[in-house]
């Protein structure tokens, strides 16, 4: 029997794709994936559909939606359904040695090792060289799992944290992109972030004091990204250099992106705007994976799993809500579902439905932007989506939310199992509080402080 390919999976946290040059950034952030997009196909159209990190990671770790894992909250409580069978369970049970850096939760089910690397805060330098330090965690063991030779392929998924907030990356990055005064008096542009009473204590804990210019923070964040491009060149060159690339299926997959500066979701990636469910995925595997191909359909992560057990040729009796992409890589099927279900639970809970021209967001209770209960976009002229037309459309709402309950029925009976986004009564994180009555309520009780606390909010599913 031919020997199973290795897995090398990159879960990338807050990749914007439209930050990277590979998808057309004015700024060169990724010279090195872009590079490495060359070896490789690269997909333009995936989509995050389940935010954020919690549920994304689940979709993409198992091949299924919401519906199938249960899991819709960042604060997601207990474990993984026992009838759901996760990416590391089913590579292990083919033979495969398995292993995790950097992540825990509910969807890291099954590894036969977990490793750690700190990823979030600044060092003594006042910089986090988040991905410097994944590699000196990861080569090692990527070494050992190579010296198993033939006796034993692996499954290696690396959790990249730099593109996540804070955004420190090290010298040279944290200028490259940036050469004004980040505190120049004249500049109003943090006004309103600092403003923002949820979020301001953390953004004081690792912004410059006297921050004035949103720009610099974006710069910080492309910094980051290219930081960490140069970083896991590295690990291409390892690969490479032990002489097993090009019998590894590598993925560089994002969970989320990030919505900067947008729509007053300040630096996070929380709303069901396409910033943040927009993410970048990138499948390198030569003889079976084209080189140098774009693909223009959609797709979602649940469409992950069956496209990594089609091309490392692992048969398996799941039924997965996801289907291989290696028809759309063949360009035997132009696109898969181009409308979809949305949820989000991170630091509010609501849901919507995206098809190629219009965008609608519903709220399930207030949240802390004071934004309206229903959203509207025309995506093709407001790709951006600024301008809100639910009040205008009322037509199109009402056809897009009967398309959307039509959407949650049908799961619904499918599964036998309830939409998770219904039974999440605390999953902000307050117990007792339940959904919020008022975006005041919301805007009073949500609070981050400092990257401990972030780094603990979302390592909470881990104690489950």
């Amino acid at each position: 029997m031919a020997k199973l390919p290795n897995i090398v999976l990159m879960g990338i946290d807050s990749l914007l794709a439209t930050h990277m040059s590979c998808y057309g950034y004015h700024r060169q952030t990724t010279p090195h994936i872009d590079r490495f997009a060359e070896d490789a196909t690269l997909f333009e159209k995936t989509y995050s559909a389940h935010i954020p990190t919690t549920s994304a990671y689940a979709s993409m770790l198992t091949g299924l939606d919401t519906f199938s894992t249960q899991v819709v909250a960042l604060r997601h409580q207990g474990p993984l359904r026992e009838e759901v069978k996760t990416l590391a369970e089913i590579l292990r049970e083919s033979g495969y040695d398995t292993t995790c850096v950097g992540f825990g939760g509910p969807s890291a089910r099954g590894f036969d090792t977990y490793l750690e690397y700190s990823g979030w805060g600044p060092d003594e330098s006042g910089r986090s060289p988040k991905a410097e330090n994944l590699n000196k965690t990861t080569l090692p063991e990527l070494n050992r799992l190579i010296d198993q030779g033939d006796e034993k392929p692996f499954f290696l998924f690396l959790r990249h944290m730099d593109p996540h907030s804070p955004y420190l990356p090290p010298a040279p990055y944290e200028r490259m992109f940036y050469h004004g005064d980040e505190c120049d008096p004249s500049n109003t542009s943090m006004e309103p972030v600092m403003a923002f009473k949820p979020f301001c204590d953390y953004f004081a804990s690792w912004m410059p004091e006297g921050i004035t210019d949103k720009d610099y923070v974006i710069a910080q964040y492309d910094g980051a990204v290219a930081y960490m491009d140069a970083c896991i060149q590295t690990l291409f060159n390892a690969l490479e250099t032990r002489g097993v690339l090009d019998e590894t299926i590598v993925v560089i997959n994002g969970d989320h992106g990030e919505t900067l500066y947008d729509h007053e979701c300040w630096f996070d990636h929380h709303g069901l705007y396409d910033v943040t469910l927009h993410v970048p995925l990138i499948i390198r595997y030569p003889g079976r994976v084209p080189a140098g191909k774009r693909v223009t359909g959609y797709n979602q992560h649940k469409d992950l799993v069956p496209t990594l057990l089609e091309l490392a040729d692992i048969d398996t009796a799941i039924e997965f809500d996801g289907k291989s992409l290696t028809s759309l890589i063949s360009g035997e099927i132009t696109s898969y579902d181009s409308e979809f279900y949305i949820t989000e639970c991170t630091w509010m809970r609501k849901h919507g439905w995206r098809t190629p021209e219009w965008k609608l967001i519903v709220a399930l209770e207030p949240d802390f932007h004071f934004k309206p209960p229903v959203e509207l976009y025309n995506l093709i002229q407001d790709p951006d989506e600024n301008n809100n037309l639910a009040e205008t459309h009322p037509d199109i709402v009402n056809v897009l939310e009967t398309r959307m309950k039509s959407w949650i029925r049908q799961r619904e009976q499918e599964t036998g199992l309830t939409n998770p986004i219904m039974t999440q009564g605390d999953w902000h994180g307050h117990n007792g509080v339940g959904p919020f009555k008022t975006s005041e309520q919301a805007y009073n009780t949500m609070h981050i402080g400092d990257p401990g606390q972030a780094a603990r909010l979302q390592a909470k599913s881990r104690d489950e």
